[in-house]
């Protein structure tokens, strides 16, 4: 059966040929069409092993390798030209390589003198690039090295192994560090930092951080800044370590940099950028309220303390907060405490336009980042080593928007609050250069 099929597949190229010097005759469409209609009534499958798919496959990589080796030796096959250059064809090696349809078994040519070096299928590659990019995208939405094994196998009924999904995996790494190094813009209108936590294997299973830093660009644009892996020490002083650094890149000033409630870090961001306006997200107040209250009454709580961060001033806002310890001051101290506490930093954006408010009064923009993270590195369970965690979740983000939507509703939803931003940092906020 798959010798009538590839010979019915050589046959129908040749007409293809021929189409294309006749007008009248069927198009490639069509060509394609009868193809299908072939395989099926023969009982073929487009995709699988000896696919139709498969086997179109085979015959256009051995005809690019033939036209290569030609273009190398300066003559087609059978002719005596080579005598001349004393090179010419030897005949010819088998190999299967794994394409985006499966493995496809392919003969390549070779020369009598050892110097043909074919560029479509390379000297020991057993893959095409198609499916190293797969194998990423299937990383970095998550899947492990044996549930993407299991996939290709199932699905392509390709063999490759974990150890061969890790080595493809691993050529992230040098786009990591050169994205990690980048320039940066000289100035963003905000800045949202946070921290998820991953498991390391390392002597033992432990938690560390992983510190994001997410900004809003002049134009409205996403612009993740970096990944860093923390030491799981002080997180203030590493915050001031990441901010520096990112200082150095290129970020000469930060109109707001929004975060959670971490004692020290407002003055980590005073350190590094003195005129930045410093808000603490107001996600992470309530979340943290909650861990104070039992769960009956999380919703009474959250209710409570809507009017104190959606209040029209700082004034309207003290008010509605010792209503709200009145109540409940006496059930749950720790959550008056709590907001005591964060006040100074939880108020500076009720100084602002409302078109400022709605985008940083928390670091909701960030968190839809750390979802499709924590997505990413559920399954793996913990990590062997730091290099490990950052490349999952650097693909992870890397495949935030493939389709490009995300980013046109980012400077959609910013445009408003970018002109609120010139007007209220008159001065401060210039396009970037780059």
């Amino acid at each position: 059966m798959s010798t009538v099929i590839q010979a019915s597949t050589e046959i129908d190229l040749e007409d293809a040929t021929v189409a294309r010097k006749k007008p009248d005759e069927p198009t490639d469409r069509e060509l394609v069409a009868r193809l299908v209609d072939q395989a099926r009534a023969e009982g073929v499958d487009l995709v699988g092993e000896n696919g139709l798919l498969g086997r179109l496959t085979k015959l256009v990589l051995e005809s690019a390798l033939e036209g290569e080796i030609t273009d190398h030796l300066g003559h087609d096959k059978h002719e005596r030209s080579g005598n001349e250059t004393g090179n010419t064809r030897n005949g010819s090696r088998s190999k299967t390589v794994i394409t985006d349809v499966g493995p496809v078994e392919i003969t390549v040519p070779r020369d009598r003198n050892g110097s043909f070096e074919p560029k479509i299928v390379r000297k020991r590659q057993r893959r095409l690039s198609g499916v190293d990019e797969m194998v990423i995208s299937l990383a970095a939405k998550g899947l492990t090295t044996g549930e993407i094994s299991a996939h290709l196998a199932e699905v392509y009924g390709a063999d490759v192994s974990k150890q061969t999904i890790s080595t493809i995996t691993d050529k992230v790494l040098d786009g990591m560090t050169e994205w990690q190094n980048r320039p940066l813009d000289s100035v963003y209108p905000v800045i949202f930092i946070d921290a998820i936590h991953v498991k390391l294997r390392e002597g033992q299973v432990a938690n560390r951080p992983i510190y994001v830093a997410l900004a809003v660009t002049v134009d409205g644009e996403r612009d993740i800044l970096g990944l860093w892996a923390g030491d799981g020490g002080e997180g203030a002083k590493f915050w001031l370590h990441v901010l520096t650094e990112i200082k150095n890149r290129g970020v000469g000033d930060a109109l707001m940099v929004v975060c959670d409630g971490l004692k020290g870090l407002p003055q980590a961001i005073e350190t590094v950028w003195p005129q930045a306006v410093v808000q603490t997200c107001v996600v992470h107040l309530l979340r943290a309220s909650f861990r104070y209250a039992a769960r009956q009454h999380w919703d009474a709580i959250a209710k409570a303390l809507k009017p104190v961060y959606a209040a029209p001033t700082e004034a309207g806002a003290l008010e509605r907060f010792l209503e709200f310890a009145e109540v409940w001051g006496g059930k749950y101290p720790a959550i008056v405490k709590l907001w005591e506490d964060a006040w100074a930093e939880f108020v500076p954006f009720l100084n602002f336009d409302t078109e400022i408010r709605r985008v940083i009064c928390s670091t909701n923009a960030i968190e839809s980042v750390n979802a499709r993270i924590r997505r990413a590195v559920k399954a793996r369970g913990h990590f062997p080593n730091e290099q490990a965690a950052l490349k999952c979740v650097y693909m992870a983000i890397m495949s935030l928007d493939p389709t490009g939507k995300g980013r046109k509703r980012w400077i959609t939803r910013w445009k408003a609050a970018l002109n609120a931003f010139a007007i209220t940092f008159e001065g401060r906020l210039i396009p970037t250069t780059r």
